[in-house]
């Protein structure tokens, strides 16, 4: 089991990340949040501050994370912070207009860079960390998206299934160092990054219930986890659909 009293959270202020940090703190842990939005980033360390026990430190610093030239400083200021980190996750990210990025090329790769090569810099740097450490665990928010391109949205999908390719390669490669790389494929997630979506179907999710699973997954230091977990089985089939019939369907 990992401990989670030291944590870094990149991409604090999305709605998925927030809830983490909150059930964090309620677990007695001790935060560095790293978000885009300074506004945003304030309140939110307020309300952690709050509900912190007089024995946790929290703060945080807002960046623009696809500045990968900052990442190396971003994580030395946290470790400093925390006094070392047992635990990192990565919840940056983007939702693209897949309809934008496919009339200007210039928009999908500033997409590709802040949902792929943006996390895959921080993944790089933090592994470096941990590595000599010989203990800690890194999780990183990937997609369903990414197990399979489809028209809607194969821009995101592409940048998430070159993050959860990464990511595998250096879990294989980490675990000889005892780190564990944590890779989070949520499904339908009722957050304000979805807010145009029609979520009366069955498969959404409230971000409280991933945030309870990526907590449980960081601690157990398992692999690669869907959430909520029956996303497992809806991916197995879509990955299972012959080429041939696939690409007549509207996904």
């Amino acid at each position: 089991m990992n401990a989670l009293k030291r944590v870094i959270i990149f991409g604090a202020t999305s709605a998925i990340a927030e809830q983490t940090a909150r059930q964090l703190i309620a677990q007695g842990a001790s935060l560095y949040c790293i978000g885009r939005n300074p506004h945003k980033l304030e309140a939110m360390l307020a309300d952690l501050k709050v509900r912190a026990g007089s024995n946790q430190r929290v703060d945080g610093t807002a960046a623009d994370l696809t500045d990968s030239s900052r990442h190396e400083a971003l994580i030395a200021g946290a470790e400093a912070f925390l006094g070392g980190m047992d635990g990192v996750l990565i919840a940056h990210g983007t939702l693209p207009d897949q309809q934008a990025c496919q009339q200007e090329v210039a928009t999908m790769r500033r997409e590709i860079e802040t949902n792929a090569l943006s996390v895959l810099s921080l993944l790089t740097l933090l592994a470096n960390r941990l590595e000599p450490q010989g203990r800690g665990v890194i999780a990183v928010i990937s997609s369903v998206a990414g197990d399979r391109g489809r028209q809607s949205n194969y821009v995101y999908g592409a940048a998430k299934g070159m993050v959860s390719l990464f990511a595998q390669g250096l879990r294989n490669r980490l675990a000889k160092s005892n780190v564990d790389v944590v890779t989070i494929k949520p499904g339908f997630v009722d957050t304000p990054m979805t807010a145009e979506f029609d979520k009366s179907g069955p498969l959404w999710a409230k971000p409280e219930q991933i945030a309870a699973g990526i907590i449980k997954a960081m601690q157990k230091g398992k692999g690669e986890v869907y959430l909520p977990w029956f996303w497992w089985g809806i991916m197995l089939i879509i990955k299972h659909i012959p080429e041939a019939i696939f690409k007549r369907l509207s996904l």
